[in-house]
């Protein structure tokens, strides 16, 4: 099988017992949502602010974060004004942006989160035994967020580091996640949702792209070929708790993965695989010369 930047990866069948479909969760295992007068509406409103900020959009107005956060102009300049005086925002000729306080919210989860300290450990061997690039993440709405993550000594991906955040339906991690959802789950995000291509090779048809994740329901495993980043191939297996249930996933980046600008040639568009036929697998690290 044709690997990128002209290298070969062999592909070799895994044990079955690592084949076993991934059952959706049930329904009823979603927690009843709280009580609307249990809840502080101010308080859910400040992360969004947060959150309004990203790399596209690093300095924003007031009328922008309005806009964004669905505030009137008085309340977002309020959020910004408090956020400023906790610190965790800079002002500068009416224009704001995030100050580097933020990182103390995402420290906090990354120190005490338990799931990131299990995992890491993990990732070590993995990455070792491979010497391939490997992730762990979480489902949250449209995404997928990288909780842990390691590379092998070379550059894959920008998205490849705790913290951000990938489209879950055109990559191998979100597909594993979606494929766990309960069926009326995966329809009403199938049916919220524009798929926007992100390079030549994103499915954006959604009953293809459903069909996708139950065929990544039924092998166990996502494969995604380039339709998040020209040259990028992932391979995706679920974490899967003590009860059975595909609570987040890891994936594995192949190495040879070219990226924008880099010097490594491109895989020629007809060396791809089809993600549809690919075989149940796992990579083995011999990257042998020839075949």
């Amino acid at each position: 099988m044709k690997g990128l930047a002209g290298t070969l990866i062999r592909i070799t069948p895994p044990p079955p017992a690592m084949l076993a479909p991934l059952p959706p969760e049930d329904d009823r295992s979603a927690p009843p949502p709280p009580n609307a007068r249990d809840l502080i509406a101010g308080l859910e409103k400040g992360p969004a602010v947060i959150c309004a900020f990203d790399q596209d959009r690093p300095l924003l107005s007031v009328t922008e974060v309005a806009q964004r956060c669905g505030l009137t102009r008085a309340a977002a300049r309020r959020y910004l004004i408090t956020l400023e005086h906790l610190g965790y925002m800079r002002s500068e000729r009416g224009r704001w942006s995030l100050s580097a306080k933020v990182l103390r919210l995402a420290q906090s989860y990354m120190h005490s989160g338990r799931l990131p300290r299990i995992v890491q450990p993990e990732l070590h061997r993995l990455v070792s035994a491979l010497k391939e690039a490997s992730s762990a993440g979480v489902l949250d709405g449209d995404d997928v967020i990288c909780i842990a993550a390691l590379t092998a000594g070379h550059l894959v991906s920008s998205t490849l580091q705790p913290g951000t955040r990938v489209p879950a339906w055109c990559t191998a991690n979100g597909r594993v996640l979606l494929a766990a959802l309960p069926p009326s789950q995966l329809d009403h995000w199938l049916a919220g949702r524009r798929f926007e291509p992100r390079t030549p090779h994103t499915v954006t048809d959604p009953e293809r792209l459903r069909a996708e994740i139950a065929r990544v329901r039924a092998q166990g495993y996502a494969l995604v070929d380039q339709e998040l980043e020209l040259g990028l191939r992932t391979i995706s297996v679920p974490l899967v708790s003590a009860d059975g249930r595909a609570r987040r996933h890891q994936h594995q980046r192949p190495r040879g993965t070219p990226q924008p600008g880099a010097t490594h040639r491109r895989m020629p568009a007809r060396a791809a695989p089809d993600p549809g036929h690919a075989a149940p697998a796992t990579l083995n690290p011999r990257i042998p010369k020839g075949d």
